[in-house]
């Protein structure tokens, strides 16, 4: 077995030195939501009250923070987003899409 892993190592030093290497950046710094969130008054948990399918407060936590989540996620969030501020009773133009809330 130890072999295998050296053969692995090699291989991934083999692509880092010819560029090849593709990492995925994780950290998209602070989103658009969690500034409407905190226009809003909207704490993590309003959020996840309000959503209709299952969300949780870690969740919004890295969605706020910027890392990465799944399109369905993504959604999820612009949907709870706009029911809540439904039920808070303020008027907005349009309902919010992804695009609005998220940069990645």
């Amino acid at each position: 077995m130890p072999r295998i892993q050296i053969a692995d190592d090699r291989l991934r030093n083999e692509r880092v030195m010819m560029g090849q290497e593709d990492e995925i950046e994780r950290n998209m710094g602070v989103q658009p939501l969690d500034g409407i969130m905190t226009e809003h008054e909207l704490g993590n948990h309003a959020l996840v009250a309000a959503s209709t399918e299952p969300m949780t407060h870690k969740a919004v936590q890295r969605a706020r923070k910027g890392r990465r989540l799944t399109k369905h996620m993504k959604q999820r969030m612009a949907d709870a987003l706009n029911l809540l501020i439904k039920q808070k009773g303020v008027e907005i133009e349009r309902p919010w899409v992804v695009k609005d809330l998220f940069t990645y």
